[in-house]
């Protein structure tokens, strides 16, 4: 007959649906309680680590990840807003020199350009002068690049980057879950390990006491 082992997740979850590992209090009550011996248990118990080892990897590899992007997005986030504020100023200027200088023609059709510097690789830059334009174009991702006005690109980027700090943030409390629940499996593991060496030796006490 297959050894059956008691349920080692609990039904309660984190938010984000990952199970929590009951602390075992009463070890006696609890494999007393169970149909499996104690190498199926300790078995079971190494799965459990295993699998919450393997989410911690993978949120590890996430968690970097986004704290590469978040900068990024904020990098991006803040020449548009440069550029947005550029205009926005440009326009105003235009607005109050066309009240003051009724008479006076304006060359606005030739604005100043941007001198600024951009990145070939890691150690490489280069100078450019960007012309006076409306629009901006975003990698997507997925060697996707798309047009965007000044306004709608800052609007997707305050989303992403709210977005990006909010999983973000998740990311680091489900760390922090997965390491409360390994230190619980591996403290039940070492409790069950020497409740059985325990055991054992008592039953060698027993056996040796009836011998004599």
């Amino acid at each position: 007959m297959a050894s059956k082992v008691k349920a080692i997740f609990s039904e309660e979850r984190n938010p984000r649906g990952i199970p929590k590992a009951p602390f075992i209090a009463n070890v006696d009550e609890y494999m007393l309680g169970s149909e499996a011996d104690i190498e199926t248990t300790l078995r079971a118990f190494q799965d459990a680590i295993a699998k919450y080892r393997y989410m911690e990897a993978n949120l590890t590899q996430k968690r970097a990840s986004l704290e590469e992007k978040i900068p990024d997005i904020r990098k991006t986030l803040d020449v548009v807003e440069y550029l947005q504020d550029r205009r926005e100023g440009k326009s105003k200027s235009s607005d109050d020199d066309d009240d003051d200088l009724d008479d006076e023609e304006e060359d606005s059709s030739n604005p100043e350009p941007i001198t600024t510097t951009y990145e070939l690789n890691d150690t490489l830059y280069a100078e450019a002068q960007l012309e006076e334009s409306d629009s901006v174009y975003l990698w997507l991702g997925a060697n996707v690049m798309l047009s965007y006005k000044l306004p709608q690109a800052q609007s997707l980027l305050n989303t992403r980057l709210e977005g990006a700090e909010l999983n973000l943030k998740n990311t680091i409390e489900d760390l922090e879950f997965l390491r409360e629940q390994l230190t619980i499996m591996e403290v039940n593991t070492a409790r069950v390990y020497n409740w059985d060496v325990k055991q054992r030796r008592e039953k060698r006490l027993a056996e040796g006491t009836k011998e004599k």
